[in-house]
């Protein structure tokens, strides 16, 4: 029986969470191959827009961008002026670079929402970091993908045998909206729905 004070049955907010996303690159998208690209780069897209509209705070992490391209530039113009990190070390833990790491922890949220590219690397290995240091993490499943089905899907199980807690996007950006009251619904509805799903969108 769950415990009702465990901090994972609390829903994500704007308050409370903070999203990370790691390596959406040329080269990295080019050598995906487990998933439609065009739905991977619109959830990231979308929980980027979605966190921008609710104040949510974003961390963005690429490795070598000289040979890998930088991120991509539907992301990062939804943050002017904030600083993409150019890992230090260019190890697939985006986490194990200090500058990345850091941006994050100064969020002072608990709960991490990552994804990134690929799945099986540079996602997962971020997101057992979280885990370790003892954050509640949530892995944004349909922004990511990798060079295979197969390490997509055992990228995935991986996570999920650790304890990283599965969402899409659709269902994150509800969570954290909450309710239709909630004053930022029509901008998320216009912006974020439409543009990514069939659950609701405009005619």
């Amino acid at each position: 029986m769950s415990n009702p004070k465990d901090g994972k049955l609390e829903l994500l907010s704007e308050e409370n969470s903070a999203l990370v996303l790691v390596d959406y690159q040329p080269t990295m998208f080019a050598g995906v191959g487990s998933g439609d690209k065009t739905i991977i780069r619109n959830a990231a897209y979308c929980a980027a827009k979605a966190a921008g509209i609710l104040k949510v705070p974003v961390v963005l992490s690429t490795i070598n961008p000289q040979h890998n391209g930088n991120f991509i530039a539907d992301v990062t113009k939804l943050f002017p002026g904030q600083e993409v990190y150019a890992r230090a070390i260019p190890g697939f833990d985006a986490f194990e670079d200090e500058k990345t790491y850091t941006a994050f922890k100064k969020t002072g949220r608990m709960k991490l929402v990552v994804s990134g590219l690929w799945t099986s690397m540079c996602f997962a290995y971020t997101a057992l970091h979280g885990l370790r240091d003892g954050y509640e993490v949530y892995g944004l499943m349909d922004a990511a993908g990798d060079s295979t089905p197969d390490a997509h899907k055992y990228g995935i199980r991986r996570m999920l045998q650790a304890g990283v807690i599965p969402i899409t996007v659709e269902s994150l950006v509800s969570e954290w909206m909450h309710d239709w009251g909630n004053p930022n619904a029509g901008q998320l509805v216009k912006e974020v729905y439409s543009r990514y799903g069939y659950m609701i969108g405009l005619q």
